[in-house]
């Protein structure tokens, strides 16, 4: 009589390993697309790293355009709900009329263009010389001016208290009443810092649109012996 048994399960073969492999790297794309939009609404909406080429906010934040400067992270969620405030450090798009603090060179490789704009995307922060860092000193409505006998500046006649300032050059300007929707910003390296007082005959005295504002900083990343959170400055 024919043997009725079930019969055994044939050996696996080594199709099902390769075809495992052939689905992995068809969702591969997939995978790395859907990285790639969310990293890019993180850096829209949420949290941006940037890159401080510059010298001008010594000694909170180091900068240098040849060698390695501080990474910082920016909030952009609380300026949704409120404006800048006197204080904050804040990353904003340079005015036309404002030219860059220091040059920073662009490669012409196409490779490493690309390689640099893949990184930018995934939130590793490039130098770029029309975004700058500065701090809070006065917002629309405020009168500010430098400076009283003890060489201070002043908000509304109320002298401020800047520990934070680095090689003050005590430089003379005002009084200037900051227009409604604009910020009075200055670096903490006041003697390297070509800031809002030096733009005083650029048309708006030298005053920065709040909607230039990419976000407020608030933490250094990198490198791992300046981690610091970035709070008022006093």
């Amino acid at each position: 009589m024919p043997d009725e048994s079930t019969p055994e399960a044939e050996p696996r073969t080594e199709k099902e390993p390769k075809k495992r492999n052939r689905s992995f790297l068809r969702e591969l794309p997939i995978l790395i697309g859907a990285a790639l939009v969310l990293s890019l609404l993180i850096k829209t909406f949420l949290i941006q790293a940037f890159f401080i080429p510059s010298e001008s906010m010594e000694r909170t934040l180091h900068g240098c355009a040849g060698c390695t400067g501080d990474r910082i992270l920016v909030q952009k969620v609380g300026y949704r709900l409120h404006d800048p405030r006197p204080g904050d450090i804040v990353v904003f798009r340079a005015p036309p009329s404002w030219e860059p603090e220091t040059q920073v060179a662009t490669s012409t490789n196409p490779v490493r263009r690309a390689v640099n704009w893949v990184g930018a995307a995934f939130g590793v922060p490039q130098p770029n010389e029309k975004d700058l860092v500065k701090r809070v000193i006065a917002v629309g409505g405020q009168t500010v001016r430098c400076c009283d006998a003890q060489g201070r500046v002043t908000v509304d006649g109320h002298p401020l208290n800047e520990p934070y300032v680095y090689q003050n050059d005590h430089r003379p300007f005002g009084p200037i009443t900051v227009p409604p929707g604009r910020l009075w910003v200055m670096g903490d390296h006041r003697a390297d810092s070509a800031d809002s007082r030096f733009h005083i005959d650029d048309g708006s005295r030298g005053t920065v649109p709040v909607d230039n504002v990419i976000g407020r900083a608030f933490v250094i990343i990198w490198p791992p012996s300046r981690w610091n959170t970035l709070g008022k400055g006093g």
